[in-house]
């Protein structure tokens, strides 16, 4: 079990994490919400009609990580254009579908970070060393939508566009500034790998 993710009777999944591993993965999470930032109800009037009808924004992010979270609908996977030309059509329709779809896809990256947050710190108050994480099926997938938002944050930073790039991290001298991270997005990559594996009927 250590070091990845075993399925439980019931659908759920468990890993053996250490003190270390449990401080990366949550100080990352942190990052993530950080990054993502509140969402519009939290700076709004309670107001729960307001909030189910409120727009999100039109224009895709101009930091690369978030427009990789948050990519618009007719483009590439990094939020770039399909092709050169994006026709003023495609920009309307990215436009529209932003806006009414962004809130709840932040909205919903937020919950699966804070499900990462509050499960870790689950089980470091029962153990100062770690020990085995016991995830529900539903806290499951929180947790594979986390870490699938982590690596894709961390390959934006590392500019990881396709398959070749990711070859190229192992290739990295131990010197390089960016092992570091690199080693994290390989990390949680075999995470995610083995967490998608335990939830395949």
């Amino acid at each position: 079990m250590p070091g990845h993710f075993e399925p439980l009777p019931g659908g759920g999944a468990a890993v053996a994490l250490d003190d270390v591993e449990i401080s990366i993965i949550r100080s990352l999470a942190v990052q993530l919400l950080e990054l993502i930032g509140p969402g519009p109800a939290e700076n709004a009037p309670e107001d729960p009609l307001a909030e189910l009808f409120a727009e999100g924004p039109s224009e895709p992010p101009s930091d690369p990580v978030l427009r990789r979270l948050f990519p618009d609908a007719y483009g590439g996977p990094g939020g770039e254009p399909a092709s050169a030309a994006k026709t003023e059509e495609e920009r309307a329709h990215s436009a529209e579908f932003r806006r009414f779809t962004e809130n709840d896809l932040r909205a919903r990256k937020r919950d699966n970070a804070l499900a990462v947050i509050r499960s870790l710190d689950a089980l470091t108050s029962a153990s100062e060393e770690g020990g085995v994480l016991r995830l529900s099926r539903e806290q499951s997938e929180q947790w594979l939508g986390a870490l699938n938002d982590l690596r894709l944050a961390i390959g934006s930073r590392l500019e990881v566009a396709d398959e070749d790039d990711a070859d190229d991290l192992y290739q990295l001298p131990d010197e390089d500034p960016r092992k570091p991270m690199v080693m994290a997005y390989l990390w949680l990559g075999g995470l995610q790998e083995t967490l998608v594996n335990t939830l395949m009927p």
